[in-house]
């Protein structure tokens, strides 16, 4: 799906490596401000309570649009909640996800 919308593979690894305790961070200097603002975002609403700051809010307004912020909650928060379940319930990755070789 990331590389449908776009994503590079050294994106897509950079955000799989951060999803890997104890490696909680990654370049953020790989990804524009707009990406930066969704990931930011995104950190706080998979916070518990999630935090989505006014200033952060501020930010992301001057960016996007009422609609584009209420799809971008909507589908982080399904994200949020689908990685909940599959934690209680122990379901794996299908490793799906290879890098393409270049050659």
């Amino acid at each position: 799906m990331g590389r449908k919308a776009g994503l590079t593979d050294e994106k897509l690894l950079a955000v799989a490596k951060s999803a890997q305790p104890p490696n909680n961070d990654f370049d953020l200097g790989l990804f524009n401000e707009k990406d930066r603002l969704v990931i930011e975002l995104a950190d706080a609403m998979a916070e518990a309570p999630a935090n989505v700051s006014a200033e952060l809010f501020a930010r992301l307004r001057n960016q996007f649009s009422e609609e584009q912020l209420l799809e971008l909650g909507a589908q982080i928060a399904f994200e949020n909640y689908r990685a909940r379940l599959n934690r209680v319930f122990d379901v794996e990755s299908d490793e799906l996800y290879s890098p393409e070789v270049r050659t």
